[in-house]
């Protein structure tokens, strides 16, 4: 595919694009950054980590996200009770037929909005580890499949810790990316306060009526998988990749998993963007919300109260930029 810029107004995927972005910004003020990459990652067909306090409208735009796409959607609370078959389902015994049957959980559904996903203990985490990385569910040894498109979307808060539990190294890197919230500004605060205050929101939610079917979705992720990437802007997500993992700064460094959801979310901006070609600016965006939650600082940085963000922002300063 020849490397040029888009024609947006005869691209199909950057209409349908346009369509879900006007209509999320219907119901959310700001939050520009989280509503991309959420779309990013939907395209890229990966899970994604939201953290942020409460209030800023992390678990408001994920429902939002899932109701624009004609797909089954599913909820989830988690809390410190929650057992794995109240997340992926259980065999049960039917006297009539003498046999067990699956009852699936609700995992089982097209898009899976896991709301505190910080207050289920590990055994209920572990349970996510196989469906999140394989698309599947084993128990007793059966497996059932999850049928396209399959995307978790999670939510953390990252200040209040009691009756919380860290999320697993091994869980964290299923996560395509981790996008931090932050509060929105004096302008975008003054919009939102107008917008409550002549409409209830829950009402204008409930009005939102899906605009994108799987087939369409499954279309445009394959054009997402089309974009032209230099040679260059390869080996420059691969030396950002090797960097993290020889950085004195960090205890772990980032995998081969980090490098390739890099490159598809990378893909993802660059056609969000009306390109069907990326830019070294689309992978400098991208990094620290791929990589952030896949690597680990050495107990002495944390110390000094530097953050993952602080060292990739390091990290990527000092590799020369491709042109």
């Amino acid at each position: 595919m020849d490397a040029e810029i888009m024609n947006t107004d005869a691209n199909p995927l950057v209409q349908m694009v346009e369509r879900v972005q006007d209509r999320i910004q219907q119901v959310i003020v700001g939050q520009h950054n989280m509503i991309e990459l959420l779309l990013a990652g939907l395209l890229a067909d990966g899970h994604i980590l939201i953290e942020g306090v409460p209030g800023v409208a992390k678990t408001l735009t994920a429902k939002l996200v899932s109701k624009l796409i004609n797909a089954e959607f599913s909820r989830l609370q988690f809390t410190p009770d929650l057992m794995p078959s109240d997340v992926i389902g259980t065999n049960i015994f039917n006297p009539q037929t003498g046999a067990f049957q699956f009852r699936a959980g609700p995992i089982f559904a097209n898009m899976v909005l896991i709301d505190e996903i910080n207050r289920a203990p590990a055994k209920t985490q572990a349970a996510l580890f196989e469906v999140m990385e394989e698309r599947q569910v084993t128990i007793d040894g059966q497996t059932h499949k999850m049928y396209p498109p399959f995307v978790v979307i999670a939510t953390q808060n990252p200040i209040e810790h009691e009756g919380t539990y860290r999320l697993p190294e091994a869980q964290l890197d299923r996560f395509l990316m981790k996008i931090v919230v932050g509060y929105p500004s004096l302008e975008e605060e003054i919009k939102i306060l107008e917008m409550h205050n002549g409409q209830v929101i829950s009402e204008l939610l409930q009005n939102i009526a899906p605009i994108v079917s799987k087939e369409v979705l499954a279309t445009a992720r394959e054009q997402i998988r089309q974009v032209h990437v230099e040679p260059k802007l390869i080996e420059f997500i691969a030396k950002i990749i090797w960097e993290t993992r020889n950085d004195r700064s960090l205890f772990i460094g980032a995998s081969p998993r980090a490098s390739i959801a890099l490159l598809q979310v990378t893909k993802a901006i660059a056609v969000l963007r009306g390109r069907n070609f990326i830019i070294p600016e689309d992978i400098i965006y991208a990094a620290p919300h791929i990589l952030r939650h896949r690597i680990s600082l050495t107990p002495e940085k944390e110390m000094e109260g530097l953050t993952a963000d602080d060292i990739l922002k390091d990290i990527v300063g000092r590799i020369e930029i491709p042109r």
